[in-house]
């Protein structure tokens, strides 16, 4: 069988996932009659788990295949969007959802807009993002990496990391990752979201591991 990146980061932290589901589902608590927008996610993440809203939009800034007959117990829409410049109205969406996406819109700016963005067209909030404090950096699964700088990365990114031995990239992707992977800090997540609690999942309960921004219904109707 041949894996890939995705495959193995799949495997190692599906645990993870599966509680992090349970908190989404314990602190959003999602109305059947909610509209959600997934910004940067796929219509498999949820067709994993029984549908809890009325409608569930998948935006990418690329084209998503889907058969929405092959599953016609999960309403869900797929579009083409940039997350950084939303077309929706303000507050159009019950729940704006993003896991693991805004580390790789590129420039710190351009991670400003993400979170300016979905936090104006949806009333709760989700947005999940891995930890620049933990030590291993998860898309390369390699340790310490992260905190060099970039030039010095794309140098060894292909023979130094196990991402680069399986994918075995190009220089231009290579590149590419470099350019637009730039994770976050608890006080960036904060500056981000200044209107959401921060909660941070932790490896082994001492290392961060994630940061989650989370914006309850009744938070947003109160500010």
């Amino acid at each position: 069988m041949q894996f890939n990146i995705h495959t193995i980061y799949r495997q190692i932290f599906k645990i993870w996932r599966k509680k992090r589901f349970k908190l989404f589902l314990r602190l959003l608590k999602p109305a059947a009659s909610d509209i959600m927008l997934d910004v940067g996610g796929y219509p498999g993440f949820w067709t994993s788990h029984p549908q809890s809203v009325e409608r569930i939009d998948a935006l990418n800034i690329h084209e998503v295949f889907w058969r929405a007959e092959a599953n016609p117990s999960h309403n869900i829409r797929v579009l083409v969007g940039d997350g950084c410049s939303l077309a929706m109205p303000d507050e159009s969406y019950d729940i704006g959802f993003s896991n693991s996406v805004i580390e790789h819109v590129g420039s710190w700016e351009r991670q400003q807009q993400f979170a300016s963005e979905i936090r104006r067209v949806a009333k709760s909030l989700w947005v999940q993002t891995p930890a620049y404090e933990c030590p291993i950096e998860p898309h390369y699964m390699t340790p310490l990496i992260h905190y060099l700088p970039r030039s010095f990365q794309r140098k060894i990114l292909r023979w130094g990391t196990l991402w680069g031995w399986i994918e075995r990239p190009t220089r231009d992707q290579i590149n590419f990752m470099v350019e637009t992977t730039r994770l976050l800090r608890k006080s960036e997540m904060r500056q981000l979201f200044p209107d959401c609690k921060i909660v941070t999942e932790r490896m082994w309960w001492i290392i961060p591991k994630s940061y989650i921004a989370i914006r309850q219904k009744a938070a947003r109707q109160r500010g």
